[in-house]
């Protein structure tokens, strides 16, 4: 049995377990400050551990002998928490979209013994395994465009939006530079810039740049593509009051205001819908093509209890990537990709068929 350790009891933390916990193949042990969060989980069959990360000493102490570490904590403890688990020899596995955080984690990953695999949720994650499968199926690129956004299946305020997972994570994307590749050269771009409008399936959508959806993909790329770029995808209107709060009236520097505001003012949801759609277009065979993934995942029960779809999508994407991982059907040292897995492996995973 896996022995895994679980950093982070939250929305997506309580998915983790009740996906990995109805296996049986996972010793899973869950380490959260609010005890109150972990509470549900103890009838899952899990140790929980009620304690608050002040140091190295405390983190050696949780990870000692653990085969895994995963961690659904915000982004700025990512490098203190891969740190512990190179340092204690554990496969470490994360959530963020963090540009900073990933650098450092792949620095961290120079000559481990160990897997350290950050960015396993949806975007970046998921959509990342997506985009490279469509772009190996051209013998040149052109364009690779990823669309990713988690929207309430009934919007009914002015922001035509519900929170549903980080808030800390959502003005990260919101706020912080985003990477692209155009006309062969990687460069950063602006948030809440590029705005697009499109349709799919009758629904008006719009999208725009958002930060760390591309994950590494602008590496593994580099060279063969000449454009590639991410937006986040909103109903109608959304992008102009988020560009007011968080440019006119400057909370981008006043993010703990920010947070305060957004959570103050917009009720969670657990009914809502993940849209994925990744547009790859290039030659193959001598002509110019272009092939398209498109899907969307709704909310849905897991053992009696309901989830969100971006809980669902992220907790399953992390399961997926750390059942592949233990099965040998990842790297086992070193720096890992999200698109280094092969998307007929995910999407053939237990965990990775939730978004077949």
């Amino acid at each position: 049995m896996t022995k895994l350790t679980l950093f982070g009891a939250g929305k997506i933390g309580e998915a983790i377990v009740y996906l990995l916990a109805r296996t049986g193949e996972y010793d899973i042990q869950v380490v959260d400050s609010d005890a109150n969060r972990l509470a549900p989980l103890m009838a899952k069959n899990v140790k929980c551990v009620s304690h608050s990360i002040t140091g190295d000493a405390d983190l050696d102490t949780i990870i000692r002998g653990q085969d895994v570490v995963m961690s659904a904590m915000p982004y700025y403890l990512t490098v203190m928490i891969a740190k512990a688990a190179a340092r204690n020899g554990a496969h470490y596995l994360d959530l963020t979209e963090d540009v900073e955080s990933t650098r450092e984690v792949m620095k961290l990953a120079a000559g481990s013994k160990r897997a350290l695999i950050p960015q396993c949720g949806l975007a970046p994650g998921f959509i990342s395994i997506v985009a490279n499968d469509l772009a190996k199926r051209f013998d040149k690129l052109r364009d690779v465009n990823m669309r990713v956004g988690a929207l309430p299946t009934y919007p009914t305020n002015a922001l035509k939006y519900n929170l549903t997972w980080s808030t800390d994570g959502l003005i990260n994307e919101y706020c912080n530079p985003c990477l692209a590749i155009r006309d062969g050269g990687a460069i950063e771009t602006l948030p809440l810039e590029e705005v697009e409008s499109f349709s799919l399936d009758g629904v008006d959508y719009e999208a725009f740049n958002t930060s760390g959806g591309l994950g590494t993909l602008t590496d593994s790329l580099a060279g063969r593509v000449e454009n590639l770029n991410y937006k986040t995808v909103r109903y109608p209107g959304h992008r102009d009051i988020i560009k007011m709060l968080v440019r006119d009236l400057r909370l981008d520097r006043r993010r703990d205001l920010l947070k305060d505001v957004l959570e103050t003012a917009i009720p969670m949801t657990r009914q809502d819908v993940v849209l994925v759609f990744v547009t790859v277009t290039g030659e193959r065979e001598g002509r110019l093509q272009q092939d398209t993934y498109a899907k969307k995942i709704y909310a849905r029960e897991i053992d009696g209890r309901l989830f969100s779809a971006i809980q669902v999508t992220t907790a399953a994407g992390i399961c997926a990537m750390v059942d592949l991982l233990v099965q040998g059907k990842l790297p086992q040292t070193g720096f890992v990709r999200q698109e280094q897995a092969s998307l007929a492996d995910f999407l053939g995973n237990r965990f990775g068929s939730y978004y077949a």
